[in-house]
């Protein structure tokens, strides 16, 4: 048994109409680990799910999970151990209460209703919707929907969390919450996203891809703080990096200022 949750071996794909959307790509991600995936648009990172969910086949390459190669016929069993939550949380939630959303998976693995039910209410403890089961979902909030949709993929027990897009559409008070949640979680995770500042709180490494290529890989630390990357890949520096915009102090030096004059008072 192999310590890395996913491994992608020289993976290449094109769409029908000729488009080259991933080149050639090839990184590991070992268990436990939180990596965002970033870039501009277009970049291929979206058809990088779409291959690791088994929903498009690469033209040439390999897609393991925990040592099982992805083909058609071990798909069922892959997408046992990867949960994906959608970018839309309407396009996963379709039942007529939250609880039977939740429920959906583990009844369509004809478990028995006393193991439904005790992981329907385990997953809306984790995400802290317990309150809101008997609720439609097509009555929740946006943050109230992001959580039910990653309860109905937690309730599916899988090892690796997959999120396209997390915080789109999320109020600061929901985003908060999700971030505070995303990182109470001992899961695998993968993180697509273009909010840069939310991949900086959550995930220790990044990759960054540009044109179907990866153009690094590396600490998120690092990667986010790199301009000359980030600049030739379409993105900017996460907000929180930036400098004051008055004083052009770096919002980090401006922490430490505020610390020292707080320390002295």
């Amino acid at each position: 048994m192999s310590h890395r949750e996913i491994e992608i071996q020289d993976l290449h794909f094109s769409y029908p109409d000729g488009h080259v959307a991933i080149q050639h790509i090839s990184f590991s991600i070992q268990h436990g680990e939180s990596v965002g995936i970033i870039g501009a648009n277009g970049a291929g990172k979206s058809t990088l799910l779409t291959l690791l969910m088994g929903i498009n086949l690469p033209k040439s390459g390999q897609i393991f999970v925990d040592d099982i190669q992805l083909t058609k016929k071990t798909i069922p069993a892959i997408r046992k151990k990867l949960g994906m939550v959608f970018q839309n949380p309407d396009d996963q939630l379709f039942m007529t209460s939250v609880y039977d959303d939740v429920a959906f998976g583990p009844r369509n693995e004809k478990l028995e209703e006393q193991e439904v039910d005790r992981r329907v209410n385990q997953a809306l403890e984790i995400v802290g919707i317990s309150h809101l089961k008997d609720r439609s979902p097509f009555k929740l909030s946006g943050g109230e929907k992001r959580s039910a949709a990653i309860a109905s993929v937690l309730s599916m027990n899988p090892d690796v969390l997959i999120m396209d897009e997390p915080t789109s559409a999320l109020d600061p008070k929901s985003r908060r919450r999700l971030i505070v949640l995303l990182n109470n979680m001992n899961h695998t995770k993968l993180i697509t996203s273009h909010d840069l500042d939310l991949v900086l709180e959550t995930c220790e490494r990044t990759l960054v891809i540009k044109e179907g290529k990866i153009a690094a890989d590396g600490p998120t630390f690092e990667i986010l703080s790199n301009e000359e990357l980030l600049d030739s890949c379409g993105l900017e520096i996460p907000l929180s990096l930036q400098n004051c915009p008055i004083c052009g102090s770096s919002k980090m030096d401006l922490k430490k200022q505020l610390n020292f004059l707080t320390s002295n008072d």
